[in-house]
């Protein structure tokens, strides 16, 4: 059985990675050297500098497997996708070997499509999680918050549907390159401006009007400009998760499984508590780390 390996996490921006000695992370690095920063430098050359002190503990080797956008068109090594419906089981039986990294045992994982009417989808680095969070918690939905949230629907150990909603970039793009945030100045956390927000988000049928009067409501005085952001946040938030519980009505039933680090997760709570969808959470690191794992010692099999 494989005892030592390192799993990555190499994304757009970052990169995150983990030293294993069996189910023990026995350390770990973060990078800002993510596929879109590679300022020039040839991916192998960034793979040495962050990893080579690692490497050099395990002169026999030690296998590497690395998730996220390192397999897109704009990484590594274009890893095709597993298309939907996608078993997360059967993930590990298409890692993509990096053959500049030979003989080391260096893989990428598949990303998994949905390419239907009405449907066109992708991801990359979730369906690492997935396998994780799969093992501990199986569930029939899973949400996972992020700059673009993730609503899963599983068949068993399957992947049989999933979109996607640009919440988390809309909100920064909105708050930071547009006329939502121009003037509103130092923000601050309010719980009571994100539910206020959240709950006009979720009773909205036509968001894109409520865009503008964000702004609108802070220059004429009914909104403290120093809560746009977290009022914003809430409004996205809610009527996200209005949109999708009509995407999936059997959330209402079988209820969701979060997967996201703490701070969204709570957020995403209040929302699907408002909308009253049972729900549980996993760690998002947690997820990833568990799934990383379970590919590793699937490939002895």
């Amino acid at each position: 059985m494989i005892e030592q390996f390192i799993g990555v996490d190499w994304g757009s921006t970052n990169l995150r990675a983990w030293l294993f000695d069996g189910d023990l992370c026995v350390d770990s690095l973060r990078s800002e050297q993510g596929v879109t920063r590679f300022n020039g430098q040839q991916p192998e050359a960034i793979f040495h500098q962050l990893f080579d002190n690692w490497l050099a503990q395990y002169p026999d080797g030690i296998p590497v497997v690395m998730a996220g956008m390192i397999g897109s068109n704009a990484g590594w090594i274009p890893t095709p996708y597993q298309m939907c419906p996608a078993n997360v089981s059967q993930i590990s039986r298409h890692l993509m070997p990096v053959t500049q990294l030979a003989p080391m045992r260096a893989l990428i994982v598949p990303g998994i499509a949905i390419n239907h009417d009405g449907n066109c989808n992708v991801m990359r680095g979730e369906e690492t999680q997935l396998v994780g969070a799969h093992a501990q918690k199986p569930a029939a939905y899973y949400v996972m918050p992020g700059t673009h949230c993730k609503w899963v629907q599983m068949d068993g150990d399957t992947v049989a549907d999933f979109r996607t909603v640009m919440t988390g970039e809309l909100h920064h793009l909105l708050i930071n390159h547009s006329l939502v945030g121009a003037g509103i100045g130092v923000q601050r956390e309010s719980q009571q401006a994100f539910r206020q927000g959240m709950e006009v988000g979720f009773n909205e049928t036509h968001i894109i009007r409520r865009l503008f009067e964000t702004r609108a409501s802070h220059v004429l005085g009914q909104l403290d400009p120093s809560v746009v952001q977290e009022w914003l946040s809430g409004l996205l938030i809610g009527n996200e998760v209005a949109q999708m519980q009509q995407q999936y009505a059997g959330v209402n039933q079988r209820g969701v499984t979060i997967i996201g680090n703490q701070s969204l997760t709570a957020r995403y709570r209040e929302a699907l508590t408002l909308a009253g969808i049972p729900h549980q959470a996993i760690d998002g690191d947690d997820a990833f780390k568990s799934g990383i794992r379970s590919l590793v010692y699937d490939l002895e099999n």
